[in-house]
């Protein structure tokens, strides 16, 4: 019985293998998205997740959105006086784009391309 059920699995998994692999011979961009134009479970480009940052930054919710958006993907570089006290500035690798936020008001309060250590005081304020 053992064997029956152990040759079985082997020629579903088989069969599926088959199946896939012509498909991707056949149209590999089925298969592919650039970054660009790949989105996520919201719906949104990583381009589209970053202007509606910029657009609401120091609006609360703004905090939500940046977790929600970019969970996992952000790596904090720098701390500095601002908002209602210190800002974390958060760069994200994969769009090369800093993030100043407030943990305080939990907004964003500036975004910037590229990797910044220290944003203009009148900028994080």
């Amino acid at each position: 019985m053992k064997l029956a059920t152990m040759l079985t699995s082997v020629a579903l998994i088989g069969c599926f293998t088959i199946w896939d692999a012509p498909l991707k011979a056949i149209n590999p961009s089925l298969f592919q998205a650039s970054a660009a134009e790949a989105k996520d479970a919201t719906g949104l480009t990583a381009q589209q997740k970053i202007e509606f940052l910029a657009k609401n930054k120091g609006q609360f919710g703004s905090g939500d959105a940046l977790r929600r958006y970019f969970f996992g993907d952000l790596e904090p570089i720098a701390v500095q006086p601002g908002g209602a006290g210190m800002v974390v500035n958060l760069y994200n690798k994969a769009n090369n784009v800093t993030i100043a936020y407030c943990a305080t008001y939990d907004v964003v309060v500036a975004i910037k391309k590229g990797k910044i250590a220290k944003f203009e005081s009148n900028e994080v304020k």
